[in-house]
């Protein structure tokens, strides 16, 4: 499903929460939404979804997006999940009947995510555990093969056996859906996705490929065990001496490399462990105003 947005424009008041956003996101993309809190991500979503009015236009396949044509085409999973009075077994039955999808699916799919559905068909979908229910939706959402899937933190609330079979499970059923992820975890956006769509204050300040953007975000520790007194190897090239025979260093990308490779023949048999850490700056993105 191709998706373009024409001089988007949302205003809640004297708010601009889209600012004259243009984007053309191709049939097949999968992309993620990024930028802190109040950038626009969530509005963003509400209009390719039909579920805000707007200025400009949001263009699927190239026409004018109807509201009740696209829900047919879609898939989504809120950050939050509504607080449903329905039991789970009349969820399952309305979105599995609206689908035409046959409910013994819907439940393998929530048995692949570690969650048993059988026992809690009369139990309240409010009443679930936040793990429940972000597991039965995302199983919900997958079991439908849309053509366009829109994730909004998809796996927060999901340990991380379940983040893993998720990603494994989207992998298979997504096919060439166009895939749009609002999501601040680094493990997940690299797993998931293939361009990044960055905005501020309702603003596109960058549209590209995710390995541009996050090579410029991500920052690794390189930590390396030695036994004995302090190598020189380890002094010269920036090292810092930590407790138990550990010392470490900040590294880019290049620099990473070049270190893991060099380490063995320079520091031999003393070498006892080496270790290298990505830390995700994205997080620090999203948690400013």
């Amino acid at each position: 499903m191709r998706i373009q947005l024409d001089h988007v424009t949302k205003r809640f008041g004297a708010v601009r929460a889209l600012d004259d956003v243009c984007l053309d996101i191709p049939a097949g993309t999968r992309v993620a939404l990024i930028g802190p809190n109040g950038s626009g991500k969530t509005t963003l979503t509400r209009a390719v979804m039909g579920l805000v009015a707007h200025e400009g236009a949001v263009r699927i396949d190239g026409s004018t997006a109807r509201r009740a044509e696209l829900a047919r085409r879609l898939a989504y999973v809120p950050q939050i999940a509504p607080q449903m009075a329905a039991t789970v077994g009349e969820v399952v039955a309305a979105v599995a009947s609206l689908r035409g999808l046959a409910e013994g699916r819907i439940a393998e799919l929530a048995a692949e995510l570690d969650l048993d559905v059988a026992p809690l068909r009369a139990r309240p979908f409010r009443a679930l555990s936040g793990g429940m229910k972000q597991k039965l939706l995302l199983a919900l959402a997958l079991a439908a093969r849309p053509e366009l899937l829109v994730l909004d933190e998809p796996t927060a609330s999901l340990d991380a056996r379940a983040r893993a079979r998720f990603t494994a499970l989207q992998r298979v059923l997504t096919g060439g859906a166009t895939v749009i992820l609002c999501s601040h975890r680094l493990e997940e956006i690299r797993a998931l996705i293939d361009h990044v769509v960055a905005l501020e204050d309702g603003r596109v300040v960058y549209a590209g490929p995710a390995g541009d953007y996050l090579d410029a975000r991500v920052a690794s520790v390189v930590e390396i065990l030695v036994d004995g007194d302090s190598p020189a190897w380890l002094r010269e090239h920036g090292f810092v001496r930590q407790s138990g025979g550990w010392w470490t260093r900040a590294a880019g990308h290049a620099e990473k490399l070049a270190l893991v490779s060099a380490a063995p023949g320079a520091l031999g048999l003393r070498l006892r462990n080496l270790c290298v850490r990505d830390v995700d700056l994205l997080e620090g993105e999203a948690s400013h105003a």
